[in-house]
């Protein structure tokens, strides 16, 4: 693709976006339905201001979904110490929820305008940031051509970029260089990462590690984490976390292959929650005994599998054991969930083969022996067996996890370094201006 059609084709996606604005109530009601929308709020993402704008710097931070908002967490706590002022976007209602459960009234809150030139512009007339800061990996072309419009920077953060990305951006070189020459900053997970970015024309392009390494150790309530140990006792506990379709079915084929063997509870966390009525079915079906944390059920000695299916309590489920899966890693090829999580709070990891979105982690997790890959459902079940009744075992696993997870720290003060030329000024003229709702 030459670079008049990669400009040609990005006019084009423009103008189909402001042709299917009209439509866009009924993709959202679509949303609305299946719960991935937060009906009261529908017009944030037509770009229209649910919050006022304070004076004064504003700082713009895009998180989509709640791996990307809890990465972010540390960063916004810092920049929030400068008395910048922070928008905080996100494009899910469960991140929605995690946001406001874990920061509060300390970031203006708004769901992420639909990548349409209508949208887009009249979020950014109105909130009019001074920088724009997105996490991971989401490319959203009409926003990156409305923010260098208004000379608006536009940074990436903790940038990762994945084979299968990678290698389609590649197929349209030309299209890549175009949108991603007009970021400011990138600050990549690792060298992989960054030298790809690199490759797709970003520049300058720095590596900071994993913010995900850095990050606050998850929440939990300690009333109900007591709670749930005096019910579960002297249970062994496995823990299957942020599962995808299939990997559910999965944990419960190896709690059945070990329930003759061992007296333990299986924990399952799904990714998505509103899948757990789906989900308990086909538990039921293999006449599992089940206990749900949504409706408040117990533990009991017949309980098999008790279903997390509530948002923001990985720390509780987490908590209840030393050993987890790692979901969306064995059944699909999409690119599995951080393991930091589990290994900081003190879990020996297992995950499937699938992990290229965690590579870094992952080699570091396994090399130093705090992780173990597993091909299928059948090594999958041999290794919970083995780790469960080897104490030994899965206490090297706990400490070597918790141990890579100290090593890989640092990343939120190398992506605070790369950010001062465009915070610091900032910083400089929060002090000066006293702020109050501008409108």
């Amino acid at each position: 693709m030459s670079n008049a059609m990669a400009r040609l084709a990005l006019m084009t996606y423009r103008g189909l976006g402001v042709c299917a604005y009209p439509l866009a109530s009924f993709y959202l009601l679509w949303r609305t339905a299946k719960g991935k929308e937060d009906r009261k709020r529908k017009a944030e993402r037509f770009g229209y201001a649910g919050a006022a704008r304070p004076q004064g710097p504003l700082i713009w931070i895009h998180a989509a979904s709640v791996g990307e908002m809890l990465s972010v967490i540390a960063l916004v706590r810092e920049l929030r110490r400068l008395d910048i002022a922070v928008l905080l976007t996100t494009g899910t209602v469960t991140s929605a929820q995690v946001a406001a459960e874990r920061l509060g009234a300390d970031v203006i809150h708004q769901y992420m305008p639909l990548d349409l030139k209508p949208a887009v512009g009249r979020f950014l007339d109105y909130w009019r940031p001074d920088v724009a800061v997105m996490a991971e990996s989401e490319i959203w072309p009409t926003t990156m051509v409305e923010l260098q419009a208004r000379h608006i920077a536009q940074v990436r953060v903790n940038a990762r970029m994945s084979d299968r990305s990678f290698g389609r951006w590649m197929r349209y070189q030309s299209m890549a260089e175009l949108l991603f020459s007009k970021l400011s900053l990138v600050v990549a997970q690792s060298d992989i990462d960054g030298e790809r970015y690199r490759d797709l024309g970003a520049w300058p392009v720095v590596v900071s590690g994993n913010l995900k390494g850095d990050a606050e150790p998850l929440p939990v309530n300690q009333a109900e984490l007591t709670r749930y140990r005096q019910q579960i006792g002297s249970r062994k506990t496995w823990a299957a976390i942020s599962t995808f379709d299939g990997e559910e079915k999965a944990a419960a084929m190896v709690h059945r292959a070990l329930k003759a063997h061992n007296d333990q509870l299986t924990i399952i966390v799904p990714r998505h929650p509103e899948r757990s009525d789906e989900i308990e079915a086909m538990l039921l079906e293999k006449d599992l005994k089940v206990a749900r944390r949504s409706r408040g059920d117990a533990i009991t000695p017949e309980t098999d599998i008790f279903l997390g299916d509530t948002i923001g309590e990985m720390g509780l489920y987490l908590r209840l054991t030393d050993l987890a899966f790692a979901g969306r890693s064995l059944l699909t090829e999409t690119g599995g969930q951080n393991p930091m999580e589990p290994a900081s709070i003190g879990c020996a990891v297992l995950s499937g083969p699938h992990v290229e979105n965690f590579r870094d982690a992952y080699q570091k997790l396994v090399r130093n022996g705090g992780a173990r890959i597993v091909k299928d459902v059948e090594v999958l079940a041999k290794a919970v067996h083995y780790l469960l009744t080897n104490d030994i075992a899965r206490l090297r696993m706990i400490d070597a996890g918790q141990a890579t997870v100290q090593d890989m720290r640092g990343a939120l003060s190398a992506t605070l370094r790369a950010l001062e030329p465009h915070v610091n000024p900032l910083a400089m003229k929060a002090r000066l201006e006293p702020r109050a709702a501008a409108q």
